[in-house]
């Protein structure tokens, strides 16, 4: 009786059969991989409303804003004239 020693890629092509174990490990990976792009798409959505809510708050404040640096340009001019006399 002789024994003829055959690798798994042997027995498996012989055969027609396949392990499992491949195919669970591709699942997991396409599993995390789905995750992962779930969570970064949170992300970009969070980072996307926080960018509209910072638009949202410039274009509130701007006239203001425009109007401080109205009154501090006549100040500093006010000051500048009556320094120069």
């Amino acid at each position: 009786m002789t024994v003829e020693l055959i690798t798994t890629r042997d027995y498996e092509a012989r055969s027609g059969y396949r392990t499992l174990a491949p195919t669970k490990l591709n699942e997991i990976k396409v599993e995390e991989t789905s995750e992962m792009l779930l969570y970064e798409e949170l992300s970009r959505a969070r980072i996307r409303d926080l960018e509209e809510g910072v638009r949202a708050q410039r274009a509130r404040s701007g006239p203001r804003a425009a109007r401080r640096w109205t009154k501090v340009a006549r100040w500093a001019t006010r000051r500048a004239e009556r320094l120069q006399d």
